[in-house]
């Protein structure tokens, strides 16, 4: 894994599998910084792995994309303003395109799913049962449909090193108390309503996304983590969802499909992953920006 930079006036405390997280170098060892820089770096994962070499701009185009929304969100589309977790600081030049400063929280330990249309684990299970993450959805409806209306779908976020575990709005109930359940549930759905309005004006289908919320130092729900970026959101072209003839065409998505689609082709997930070829890789990130521009983020 690429090593971290030395900031000055930070010092790291911790790396994912794409971003790093650091807290300033003055905070006691035993004291909970107040402040933490998070650091969106070019890597790139795929089935668990980090794979060389990673997407040149990646960074950049997440947390571009994440400052663009948390705006709009905060009213910038003329909505009631969400509180996000953007403490207004000036991160480090050396990262100024890559990173953010932002109030330490209290994270919930949900990731909040909306899901408006049926593809993926939702498809899956809907052929088996006719439910999504066992929410009954109505008969009928083919890879890629719009839902009858979004779904909340909530994970357990498991400890490092584990998968996300889906579970049921009960049991996030369990877990977080019914009242912060009911505020992620309906923070969740609002902001992907608003999402997908703006997504749909730009020519842009916004099939499902994850949200993480945390509670600031006065208790209030906070928007946090990155936001509606392709690598927690998967976006779809509107018109190849009208008019493709097959879930390839109509479900190309603006991620890092393209990444997983050659390393399926080329590893059998034993040992450790091949080398990403120059063409894919390019191909990744002429697909990331190409979201930036349709946005007009």
């Amino acid at each position: 894994m690429t090593s971290t930079p030395a900031l000055p006036g930070w010092r790291h405390v911790y790396s994912g599998k794409v971003r790093d997280l650091y807290v300033p170098d003055d905070t006691a060892a035993d004291a909970a910084a107040s402040r933490l820089l998070v650091v969106a770096s070019d890597r790139v994962s795929a089935f668990d792995h980090v794979l060389e070499p990673g997407i040149p701009g990646k960074g950049a185009v997440l947390t571009q994309l994440s400052l663009w929304w948390f705006d709009r969100l905060a009213g910038g589309d003329g909505g009631r303003g969400i509180p996000n977790h953007l403490t207004g600081d000036e991160p480090p030049a050396a990262v100024a395109d890559r990173a953010m400063v932002v109030a330490a929280l209290d994270m919930q330990p949900i990731e909040c799913v909306v899901r408006g249309y049926l593809t993926g684990s939702g498809w899956a299970e809907y052929q088996q049962s006719g439910t999504v993450c066992g929410i009954p959805i109505v008969a009928g409806l083919t890879n890629g449909d719009r839902l009858p209306e979004p779904i909340f779908t909530p994970a357990y976020k498991a400890p490092l090193g584990e998968h996300d575990e889906n579970i049921t709005f009960e049991r996030t109930v369990e877990l977080v108390g019914v009242e912060n359940a009911e505020t992620l549930r309906a923070l969740s759905l609002e902001v992907y309503g608003r999402a997908a309005a703006a997504a749909e004006e730009r020519g842009l289908i916004l099939a499902d996304t994850k949200f993480e919320f945390g509670l600031d130092a006065d208790g209030v729900m906070t928007l946090a983590d990155e936001v509606l970026t392709p690598d927690s959101s998967r976006y779809w072209d509107a018109a190849a969802w009208r008019t493709g003839e097959t879930p390839a065409e109509r479900m190309a998505s603006f991620d890092k499909q393209i990444v997983r689609d050659w390393l399926s082709a080329h590893w059998d997930g034993a040992g450790e992953p091949p080398t990403l070829p120059g063409e894919v890789v390019e191909r990744a990130s002429a697909r990331y920006r190409e979201l930036l521009v349709t946005l007009g983020a």
